[in-house]
């Protein structure tokens, strides 16, 4: 006589999980290879959503994708040590039909992650080690130190302006700001009422805290800079003309490896340096550099391409030549191509750039 079993089994069969990740719940879509299962919302716990798919799911091969974003990567490394086959996805690369660009919410983009994910259609972006992502954390703080620092500053000179104070004879020229006879001098600025100068001592305050913190930030950076995992790469690409240990190792910790770029263009397409086209039939235009792009990355390499355009003698020419026929803008985004494929032969031959004699 055959007997019934309730026991659940879904041995060798694959199960599909896209989720919308927010701070206090994810919102969750679970489809098989052919039912939409279900849509909840869970906890922000990848360990909830482990034992919910082992208890509803048991003996299923467990895929799951999420959008990159403000949770960074440690879903995906506690998904991946709990056996789901995690991917962490570009939002701009997901599938999206026009009704769920008008009427977005939370649970319609889990579902739309995973059925884009069960179809195969989604290309999971590269994930840094936890080092790496560290190392780069402690470079993006420098960076966000060095613009707040500079917002400082404007706002100290915004307030000399608005009140009418004129810079000494002494500090006429831009290039002896911020000295320390310059801040003793911002120090010693009478107002008429003590607020006035209570705001000017506050401001100086903030801008003398926030440098000294850079400075400490920038000693702590040269010196992660001679540890074994960078310093061979960090000589390397400093042998390229307008690479600066700053980024140098910005570049590092951005890129982590060149060995997940098969070719130049692969490069410039993450950085951000490849053109934007529109054709239709026979017309086709090809306009200004993609918006999409690394922006870390793209302003670093912008920023070496002019210096390396001033002291290069084979970008020198280039970048006149190319100044013949179209705005300095737009010559300096060919001289960073040419800078960037420099810097990718440096790091993937690991050897020095010489810099060339035109003749």
């Amino acid at each position: 006589m055959q007997t019934q079993s309730n026991k659940l089994d879904f041995n060798g069969q694959n199960i599909y999980v896209g989720f919308d990740v927010h701070l206090k719940d994810w919102k969750v879509t679970i489809m098989s290879e052919t039912l939409v299962h279900k849509t909840f919302s869970q906890p922000p716990d990848p360990r909830a959503l482990y034992h919910y798919l082992v208890n509803h799911f048991p003996g299923g091969v467990y895929h799951s994708a999420y959008e990159a974003g403000f949770c960074g990567y440690w879903i995906h490394n506690q998904l991946l040590s709990l056996g789901v086959k995690s991917i962490v996805v570009n939002p701009a690369d997901i599938p999206t039909t026009n009704k769920e660009k008008v009427q977005k919410e939370d649970k319609r983009d889990s579902r739309k992650i995973a059925r884009s994910l069960k179809g195969g259609e989604l290309t999971a972006i590269y994930v840094p080690s936890e080092r790496t992502l560290e190392d780069r954390s402690f470079l993006r703080t420098r960076k966000m130190l060095t613009r707040d620092l500079t917002r400082y500053k404007n706002r100290i000179k915004s307030f000399l302006y608005f009140h009418g104070i004129e810079f000494p004879s002494v500090f006429k020229n831009p290039q002896s700001h911020w000295s320390k006879r310059f801040m003793v001098w911002l120090e010693s600025i009478p107002m008429s009422q003590d607020s006035g100068k209570q705001s000017l001592l506050t401001l100086i305050e903030e801008s003398t805290h926030l440098r000294e913190s850079l400075l400490r930030v920038t000693k702590q950076v040269r010196k992660l800079s001679r540890t074994e995992v960078y310093q061979e790469q960090v000589k390397l690409l400093q042998s390229v003309p307008g690479i600066g240990l700053i980024t140098a190792m910005t570049l590092l910790t951005e890129l982590e490896t060149m060995e997940r770029f098969s070719n130049i263009d692969q490069l410039c397409s993450l950085v951000g340096l490849v053109p934007s086209s529109s054709s239709s039939g026979d017309t086709e235009k090809i306009g200004d550099i993609t918006p999409r792009g690394h922006n870390i990355l793209r302003s670093a390499i912008i920023e070496s391409a002019w210096v390396a355009a001033r002291i290069d003698p084979v970008l020198f020419k280039c970048y006149h030549d190319y100044c013949k026929r179209m705005e300095p803008n737009q010559a300096i985004i060919r001289i960073a191509k040419k800078l960037l494929s420099r810097i990718r032969y440096v790091l993937k031959n690991k050897q020095p750039y010489v810099c060339a004699v035109v003749k």
